[in-house]
């Protein structure tokens, strides 16, 4: 069977980078390539692209050096190789086998790969099957908006570095459809089928089922909701930092200010500020209870918050102090 050289998929990814400011022509891309259907297509696409922007690419692979993962590097490495691309690798060491220690090691080893060789992105091969499969999971643990819509299509890993998800707007089955045509040696990684990952269960059970049973077009509405959602979000968040800005002095927070705004933004611009004073991202538990003292009596104070914090009112003020 005759190569397909340039596909639908191509034509796709070319016109949402020119439709979405994602990567600057001649910028230097690095791909985090697994191994997986998903991300050796996003390489060869960009591969295929890189005549019509003039990016220098190179290809990234992070090793977790778990029993599943023997011969994966080697085999990328390989394909590297045979694309001509510079090829970088980083080795886990004791990592414990869950999917929040291995994303987050990911994306550390990305970033320094990133900045030790001036790569200005880092790309990874996420679908819009994933952002389907990460708002519901996300939907299950009952986050709001903000985790709903997770998968984004960039952002800002360092001052220098930022994350970009060019296919998006992409199935998983197209990636492996895209694959089979180009005969690239992927990779089936068996902890996507274990069981005990939520999300394995999401992708093989809850997904199929919602197919069948509710909407044939699961996938494509649910990645509707998250792009939609995005956009709210991003108002928000704008919107809750004017907020904040106005209201903070000094570590002291104005209640009057924060009353004039609706509870939506109260809880935003609470949210952005506790992490100055407590060193670690809160909860929604301690959002609500500095949320309550907007309006509570002087002298009202929770002592929920981590590290000691107390926040208590004083006059038109809520003040932050160790106890």
């Amino acid at each position: 069977m005759s190569r397909i050289y340039w596909t639908p998929l191509h034509t796709k990814l070319h016109k949402t980078l020119r439709q979405r400011p994602l990567l600057s022509p001649k910028a230097k891309v690095l791909v985090a390539v697994s191994g997986g259907q998903d991300s050796l297509c996003l390489g060869k696409l960009l591969l295929d692209l890189r005549s019509k922007w003039h990016w220098q690419i190179a290809i990234a692979h992070c090793d977790h050096q778990w029993s599943t993962d023997r011969g994966i590097a080697e085999r990328v490495r390989q394909v590297a190789q045979s694309w001509k691309l510079p090829f970088y690798l980083k080795q886990a060491g004791i990592l414990p086998e869950t999917e929040a220690a291995a994303r987050n090691w990911r994306y550390q080893a990305l970033v320094e790969i990133a900045e030790a060789e001036g790569f200005t992105y880092i790309v990874t091969g996420h679908t819009k099957s994933d952002r389907a499969e990460t708002l519901l999971y996300n939907l299950i643990r009952g986050a709001g908006a903000d985790g709903l819509t997770a998968l984004t299509w960039k952002r800002d890993l360092t001052t220098d570095v930022a994350l970009v998800r060019p296919i998006l707007e992409v199935y998983r089955h197209e990636t492996l459809e895209f694959c089979q045509q180009f005969d690239l040696p992927v990779w089936f990684d068996v902890v996507n089928e274990s069981d005990r990952f939520a999300r394995n269960r999401i992708r093989r059970e809850l997904i199929p089922y919602l197919q069948k049973g509710f909407n044939p077009q699961v996938e494509n509405s649910l990645a509707q909701t998250a792009e939609i959602l995005r956009s709210d979000v991003e108002f928000l968040e704008t919107s809750a930092q004017k907020l904040l800005q106005d209201a903070l002095d000094n570590n002291r927070l104005d209640r009057p200010c924060l009353q004039s705004a609706p509870l939506a933004l109260q809880r935003r611009a609470i949210r952005q500020f506790l992490p100055s004073v407590m060193s670690r991202q809160p909860n929604f538990a301690q959002i609500e209870a500095v949320v309550n003292l907007i309006s509570a009596p002087n002298k009202s104070r929770t002592s929920t918050l981590s590290g000691g914090i107390v926040a208590e009112v004083s006059g038109q003020w809520i003040v932050f102090y160790s106890k």
